[in-house]
């Protein structure tokens, strides 16, 4: 079989920066795709296709982070309006604002919507009840720099979050107190919790450092040819995927660390990577204003991905040009 180009597909919409994405499970209708970006508006997308669905309209500034609920009705967002936002993720409307202090940078729900997770420039990891929101935040305090990005995993009980000041930590909800830490060279510049809990992948510096989602050990450390900005490790954890300042995306194995292809499609740094909740695709999200959905298997039909029979000379196949937007 002759080699298969790969073709994304391209998702605009947007008019600044791509900066953080987030993908839904997979449901009774599939699975959603939202994405934050520096023009103020949260975009909702179907995830295997990048059909557009909605915009979520009210942040005054920058959107930095965002997140979908289990059940993909609820999206939330963090912005440079100093607010995290809940949404309506039907109906598009906004359900509730919480105030901070300063850029509010990550949000993250539990699993069962009743809680949101902030994290801030103010240094401080924040959670927010969402059947009293009212009440005051739990605060946990502990970085000595902005955070980055916060995600609930333990099955609720703890949060991991990075920050600014060359850590990452772990905060027991219960006891509002740090439990774990790690020191890393550089700044983190983005992790993700394995969609089984296992492992936490971390960006850094040109580094690709997988944590064992326990102890913190690490378990695997591979360098990547760009500085890198997000990774994702396939659900099955035996690719992952990292994107960074050299405008490509690369997949790699993860057994071995061993490049197996790179892509340039970009025409900006790739600030996002994630793969997909059935890892058929992968994302990514850019200086240049734009999505792309990336084939974990090139040449398979999979959501708009149609592949036709081409020359009948060694039976090979092409993917057919396709974008959304």
């Amino acid at each position: 079989m002759s080699s298969l180009r790969q073709t994304p597909l391209t998702c605009g919409g947007h008019t600044r920066p791509v900066v953080h994405l987030d993908f839904s499970p997979v449901i009774e209708s599939g699975y959603f795709l939202i994405s934050a970006c520096k023009d103020g508006k949260p975009m909702l997308r179907q995830g295997d296709t990048g059909d557009w669905i909605g915009t979520f309209e009210g942040h005054k500034g920058a959107v930095w982070g965002v997140a979908l609920n289990s059940s993909a009705t609820r999206a939330a967002s963090g912005a440079a309006d100093f607010t995290g936002k809940v949404w309506d993720a039907v109906s598009g409307e906004e359900l509730h604002s919480f105030q901070h202090n300063h850029i509010v940078k990550s949000v993250d729900f539990t699993q069962d919507t009743a809680s949101l997770v902030t994290g801030s420039n103010e240094k401080l990891v924040r959670v927010f009840d969402l059947n009293k929101t009212d009440a005051s935040p739990e605060v946990f305090s502990g970085h000595t720099a902005g955070i980055k990005h916060v995600i609930l995993f333990r099955n609720d009980k703890n949060i991991v979050s990075c920050a600014d000041d060359k850590t990452l930590r772990v905060w027991d909800r219960t006891s509002g107190k740090e439990i774990q830490k790690v020191d890393f060279p550089t700044n983190p510049t983005g992790i993700e919790v394995s969609k089984d809990g296992t492992v936490i992948t971390v960006s850094h510096a040109k580094n690709v450092t997988f944590l064992d989602a326990d102890t913190l050990g690490k378990i695997k450390e591979y360098p990547v040819p760009s500085i890198v900005n997000s990774a994702s490790l396939h659900p099955d954890k035996s690719i992952f995927v990292a994107g960074g300042d050299d405008l490509k995306v690369y997949k790699f194995d993860y057994a071995t660390g061993t490049e197996i292809e790179s892509f340039k499609g970009h025409f900006g740094p790739v600030h996002c990577m994630r793969f997909s909740p059935d890892g058929e695709l992968y994302a990514s999200g850019s200086e240049d204003g734009t999505l792309r959905l990336w084939q974990t298997t090139v040449g398979k039909t999979y959501g708009l991905w149609k592949c036709v029979d081409g020359p009948q000379l060694n039976d090979s196949i092409t993917s057919k040009e396709v974008s959304a937007s």
